[in-house]
């Protein structure tokens, strides 16, 4: 069977988020590889585990266990505590790649972290619409863990 689908266009995403936390590049960093990694979770709270191995070539995938899951990038560079980089597919199970950026800049009293998020290909308009939502639930997740992280060890020198 031959068919012919409609021309489909290729466009582009750019997202570019900060977020101040008031905790060091250290442990904004850590709290960022758990929430992108074996703690994260969806907006509305559904635990959504991922892996990440953190190294240059390193992949980032959900495993839904029995050899099954979904491939989400690969690490492209890494230098903690001040830089994560992520290329791949991400969420799009179609022709598309995502470059990630995450970068942690110290300032007076915590840390900036700025995400990049540039992807071109066939970006389908409910990923468009539901990107900004995911990435903005994803720095605040980040931001309370590694202030909960910060608390905690600041607790236990006392």
């Amino acid at each position: 069977m031959n068919r012919v689908a409609n021309e489909e266009q290729v466009q582009t995403l750019a997202i570019e988020r900060e977020i101040h936390i008031a905790a060091s590049p250290e442990i904004a960093f850590e709290a960022m590889l758990d929430q992108i990694g074996p703690h994260g979770d969806m907006p509305d709270g559904t635990p959504f585990p991922m892996v990440l191995e953190a190294w240059p070539g390193g992949r980032w995938y959900r495993d839904l266990g029995n050899k099954t899951g979904h491939l989400w990038g690969h690490v492209q560079v890494i230098k903690p505590p001040t830089l994560l980089e992520i290329c791949g597919p991400m969420f799009m199970s179609y022709p598309a790649i995502s470059h990630v950026q995450y970068r942690f800049v110290p300032e007076v009293g915590g840390t900036l972290l700025r995400l990049t998020h540039k992807a071109i290909g066939l970006i389908i308009p409910d990923h468009r619409e539901g990107v900004v939502m995911g990435w903005e639930h994803e720095l605040e997740k980040i931001r309370k863990v590694a202030e909960r992280m910060r608390d905690s060890a600041g607790s236990r020198g006392r």
